[in-house]
């Protein structure tokens, strides 16, 4: 069972129980707590942690914890509408709306419903997170001389070294910056590449996060479509001239959500059409560590082959390790380099040392190359175990793509298959897929569905949640 399901069940549990106990009145020891319910001593603390922020719960050091007494000296509740005239209201001057939807994000984000098998998932599970690592590394790198201490504003230089050496060609430590992660890493580029209002193109589908960070940003996204070799050229060179876009976003090496990896062919194309547009391509490489056991040698990524300076490359370690590793990093060369570098300033300072310590204290250790082969075997055996039960029972749902890296399958849904109601029995079922819409910028062509199998505790997991996704379909 997750730690997280076990809390919320408990969670749930104790506030039935508040009641039988007067306002002030102690609660059962920690210990009477884990006897009782069968829990570890860490979901009683997280638990009565869950219950003391929502005010039911008092907790006093050293004595336990108490039902909270009720508060009678809530302040009235003030009148908030005024903001909603505050917040539509746009200058003159620009005219570009500035209201963020971050319902594809959230998807990946929170967490499901106790029970609910989570096919929406963007992380890797507690048990193929390399923990014992982390700890270890967390431990050494805080005993480091000067870990403590304000690091350079780009980046410790061990590790943009590090990082640089990942990509190879052209591309030295002093061409990286270290970042919060890809997310930050990505609007980071968006907001130094293009000013508000101006047409961004991106590949259709394409990452719900990014299209957030553009329209936050005030970027208006425009779609340029997909085959099973990627990204179609012809279509992007008609795309730049159409719109006089002077960025593209893509992720040439296992697509998110498709998993295709742009052809060999195409790669020096997308560079060409870009160049002669003058125009930025973002290449983000979220997944590179994230190759299946059977994927064979992988391209090099688009900033290693490209002599110009055309690829603004972002890359993170979050995805490969764990959801609060968020270290990653930008590469650009020229004149881009000097505009990222003061936005990324501007927005973060710089990233915590003793984060970057930790992160170079565990790229640098012997677990690092083992726990990256042990993530490759694992999510090739849950991707056929995915696709084999897809397969056998949801026969009419096309699986078009089995991709060799990344943590999802893209299923395109039978004509006529409305997507929503889909996914709205899918969680009454028990499971939750990410929905396929949020992933267009522009109308789709037919129903998705985005299935994680890397979010799922084990194999049984994975054959379940294909079982009730079929009793869903059935509904």
């Amino acid at each position: 069972m997750h730690e997280r399901t076990s809390v919320a069940e408990l969670a749930t549990s104790l506030r039935r129980e508040l009641s039988r106990y007067s306002p002030g009145e102690k609660l059962p020891s920690s210990r009477a707590l884990v006897e009782r319910h069968r829990v570890s001593p860490v979901t009683v603390s997280r638990a009565l942690a869950q219950l003391t922020a929502e005010g039911l719960v008092v907790t006093r050091p050293g004595a336990g914890a108490y039902r909270a007494r009720p508060r009678s000296d809530a302040p009235a509740a003030g009148d908030t509408s005024w903001q909603e005239i505050a917040l539509s209201a746009e200058s003159s001057a620009d005219q570009v709306p500035r209201s963020v939807d971050a319902s594809g994000v959230l998807v990946t984000l929170a967490a499901p419903p106790p029970g609910v098998i989570e096919f929406n998932g963007g992380y890797l599970p507690a048990v193929l997170q390399p923990e014992q690592a982390l700890a270890a590394a967390l431990a050494r790198a805080g005993r480091r001389p000067g870990a403590w201490g304000r690091p350079p504003t780009e980046g410790l230089p061990e590790l943009r070294d590090w990082f640089a050496r990942g990509l190879g060609g052209p591309v030295g430590a002093a061409d990286v910056l270290v970042t919060s992660g890809g997310q930050s890493a990505l609007t980071c580029a968006l907001r130094a590449l293009a000013p508000p209002g101006a047409p961004v193109l991106v590949e259709s589908p394409t990452y719900p996060g990014m299209l957030a960070i553009a329209r936050a940003a005030g970027l208006r996204p425009v779609p340029v479509p997909l085959d099973a070799d990627g990204v179609r050229p012809d279509l992007l060179a008609d795309a730049f001239r159409a719109t006089g876009a002077r960025v593209f976003v893509c992720q040439p090496l296992f697509h998110n959500p498709t998993g295709t990896v742009l052809a060999a062919d195409r790669r020096p194309e997308v560079l060409r059409i870009a160049r002669a547009a003058g125009a930025f391509v973002v290449e983000d490489d979220f997944a590179r560590r994230l190759a299946h056991e059977d994927a064979g040698p992988l391209p090099v990524p688009l900033a290693a082959e490209d002599p110009d300076g055309v690829v603004v490359h972002v890359s993170s370690l979050t995805k490969a390790t764990s959801p609060s590793l968020r270290v990653g990093m930008l590469a650009a060369r020229g004149p881009v380099l000097e505009r990222l570098r003061a936005i990324h300033v501007v927005d973060n300072f710089f990233v915590p040392r003793p984060l970057q310590e930790a992160a170079l204290e565990l790229v640098g250790a012997p677990a690092w190359t083992r726990h990256l082969r042990a993530v490759a075997a694992e999510l090739r055996v849950r991707r056929d175990t995915m696709a084999a039960a897809l397969r056998l029972r949801l026969p009419g749902f096309a699986l078009p793509h089995i991709p060799a890296g990344g943590y999802h399958l893209w299923l395109r849904l039978p004509d006529g298959t409305d997507e929503a109601p889909l996914v709205a029995a899918a969680l009454r079922a028990g499971v939750a897929p990410a929905p396929g819409r949020p992933y267009f910028c522009a109308e789709p062509p037919a129903g998705h569905l985005r299935l994680s199998f890397a979010g799922v505790t084990d194999l049984a997991e994975i054959t379940e949640g294909v079982r009730r996704l079929r009793t869903a379909a059935d509904g």
